[in-house]
């Protein structure tokens, strides 16, 4: 069973959007492009994550495989299911005033 001790980072730039390292990982050493999306890295936790762990929205093993395979995972925001419904809001707001 995989395990690794992982470094869970949270976005400055991104709502809902956490980075997965290595522990012995350093942030610095990601992707230029990357980093600047994600901004400035707040600190969550460090865990030990193995293949059985439940995560809130991530799948353990996903983490690890991006982990092994790019040296990270990128864990998104959840898809918005009634955007649509909230650009209408928004438009109907910005039209009465």
């Amino acid at each position: 069973m995989k395990r690794e001790i992982v470094r869970i980072y949270r976005s400055s730039l991104n709502a809902e959007t956490y980075l997965y390292l290595a522990k012995k990982s350093a942030f610095d050493s990601l992707p230029e492009a990357l980093r600047k999306i994600f901004g400035r890295p707040i600190l969550v936790m460090d865990m030990l994550l193995t293949e059985d762990k439940k995560l809130a929205r991530a799948d353990a093993v996903k983490v690890l495989a991006g982990i092994e395979e790019q040296g990270f995972y990128l864990q998104m925001p959840p898809p918005k299911e009634d955007y649509m419904l909230d650009i209408f809001r928004e438009k109907g707001r910005s039209d009465h005033g």
